[in-house]
């Protein structure tokens, strides 16, 4: 039987973790695909997605860590987490070079996180075997 050659995926992840599942169904997919030998090119965060990129969400103990998983799997497997910089501002997610421009005592943007426009989303279309939206 011939083996079919891996896939390079970008994901785009549009719900807040506690709002929807679409950002959990996102990771099991990344994780199992990783698992199989596929490439993860970029996840793009977008509209309420980019609540997966704040560092000071602290859910409760009993309740799945979201942020860290997705800077875990940064950190482990090289993935570019890349958040939509309009949809961060209007939400009020600061990287360093914004907050200090406000005058922040710190950024808001997680480890593994990165935020950029929507040139990365294009071109992750444009890189990736396929392109698949959860929520």
């Amino acid at each position: 039987m011939q083996q079919s050659k891996p896939m390079k995926f970008a994901i785009q992840i549009n719900t807040s973790p506690y709002g929807a599942n679409a950002g959990h169904t996102a990771y099991q997919f990344i994780t199992a695909a990783l698992r199989q030998g596929h490439e993860i090119f970029r996840v793009f965060f977008y509209h309420e997605g980019i609540y997966h990129a704040f560092k000071h969400a602290t859910p409760p103990d009993d309740e799945l860590q979201f942020t860290a998983q997705w800077s875990e799997l940064a950190r482990g497997h090289g993935i570019d987490l890349v958040v939509c910089i309009s949809a961060a501002q209007r939400r009020g997610l600061l990287c360093s070079d914004e907050a200090q421009r406000q005058g922040k005592k710190d950024q808001d943007l997680a480890e593994g996180f990165r935020i950029s426009g929507l040139g990365q989303l294009v071109e992750a279309t444009l890189e990736a075997d396929r392109f698949i939206v959860f929520g």
